[in-house]
């Protein structure tokens, strides 16, 4: 997938005096683990909040904060640097920063590598909610906006006056994300439909039991949200989980399997990628229940197969579109797997087995097997769930535009 740190980028990040400075280290890191040469610049407040000597660790450069280096008296030129750069990332943007750029003020080496940058600049606001509101900065960052600077709104959430609103900065994957979409918007999924299924189904017993599963949903959830970074439009499909919806991905929450696939065949003729990470219940009750079943000493149940929905999916996949499945196993995997690309017309499967320690239900990490049509198999180490997903969805891209099963 092409990501603009494939260059690498040379990004200056300047940090202004703003609490939310403390989240900036782990902005960092994200940077250089990208391949991106950063150059941290400070103001003299920024300071107070994140030392100089963190960044300079994080970013292997000394960190610049003043015009003029005290202990040689070197120029710290800001025209060279306002030129060097691919990016100027600001965060946290403070009111006093925001006013100062509208209005040209350069009293200090951030301000003025901004007046003289002619690369994009990104600024991600922070302050209270009352400042954030207040129709100076407002009117500030419309100004800028319209100079063509990139802003990054702030979150709803606590700050740290104790009060609760908009003005928060957003988490540093967050502005990750934000800043690829910025330097890339010509993103390889950009219109292009995608749909994930995700979580378990419940099959009632009575009105007050059900069949399921333990799938906690975590790894359909990461995925939906990897599309979504990746620039697809992005349906998730849900059985029942206490998840946070993935930012601008719809969701359509289902209990059943009849019901994910009723909502799977609605959505499968614009969906260009499907992905199905639901762990479906094999089988429902044959007779539900009206009324609770009363406790007694015996209770048989006759169960019915559910639906394929998979397969069914497979049996009608047309040749534009890219159908990925899931197995968990808890022996024979690979074999088993294999059996069911073929069986199931699927593009490639995703393997992980109950036999792995750290792998399957519940877990924040995942340890899988990537197997295509040919049978070629990519085995990964143990990963967070959402490393797994940025994998699935890398490999998902380069099979959909070029049919071919990278060594991702």
């Amino acid at each position: 997938m092409p990501t603009p740190v494939n260059k690498p980028l040379k990004i200056i990040l300047g940090v202004t005096g703003g609490i939310a400075a403390y989240k900036i280290p782990l902005l960092l890191r994200l940077f250089k683990k990208s391949g991106a040469d950063v150059q941290v610049i400070m103001t003299p407040s920024a300071g107070r909040f994140v030392t100089a000597e963190t960044l300079s660790v994080l970013s292997e450069k000394t960190v610049l904060t003043e015009f003029f280096n005290p202990s040689t008296g070197s120029w710290n030129n800001h025209v060279e640097l306002g030129l060097w750069a691919d990016a100027l990332f600001i965060a946290p943007a403070t009111a006093t920063t925001i006013g100062k750029m509208v209005h040209g003020i350069a009293d200090n080496l951030l301000l003025a590598t901004y007046l003289s940058a002619r690369c994009p600049v990104i600024i991600a606001p922070a302050m209270d909610l009352d400042m954030y509101a207040h129709d100076s900065v407002t009117e500030n960052l419309h100004t800028l906006e319209s100079r063509g600077v990139h802003i990054i709104p702030a979150e709803d959430g606590p700050l740290a006056s104790g009060l609760a609103g908009p003005g928060r900065l957003p988490e540093p994957e967050t502005l990750f994300a934000e800043f690829l979409k910025i330097m890339n918007p010509e993103l390889p999924l950009k219109g292009k439909h995608v749909l994930v299924t995700a979580g378990p189904t419940y099959e009632p017993i009575d009105p007050v039991r059900f069949i399921g599963n333990h799938s906690s949903g975590k790894m359909g959830f990461a995925i939906a949200e990897a599309f979504k970074k990746a620039g697809a439009s992005v349906t998730l499909v849900s059985g029942p989980v206490s998840l946070k919806t993935p930012k601008e991905v719809n969701r359509i929450n289902v209990i059943t399997a009849e019901q994910m696939r009723e909502a799977c065949l609605n959505e499968r003729d614009k969906a260009d990628i499907i992905v199905m990470a639901a762990a479906v219940a094999d089988f429902k009750v044959e007779n539900q229940a009206d009324l609770k079943i009363k406790k007694s000493s015996h209770l048989t149940l006759s169960l019915i197969k559910n639906p394929d929905i998979l397969q069914e999916l497979g049996n009608v996949k047309s040749t534009n579109q890219t159908l990925i499945g899931f197995a968990l196993e808890s022996h024979d995997g690979l074999e088993y797997a294999k059996e069911k690309i073929t069986r199931k017309n699927l593009d490639f499967i995703v393997l992980n087995s109950l036999a792995d320690e750290g792998a399957g239900f519940g877990h924040d990490t995942n340890k899988v097997n990537l197997i295509d049509k040919a049978k070629n198999v990519r085995e990964y180490p143990l990963l967070s769930k959402k490393a797994v997903a940025d994998i699935v969805v890398k490999q998902a891209i380069q099979y959909h535009f070029s049919g071919i099963f990278a060594d991702i």
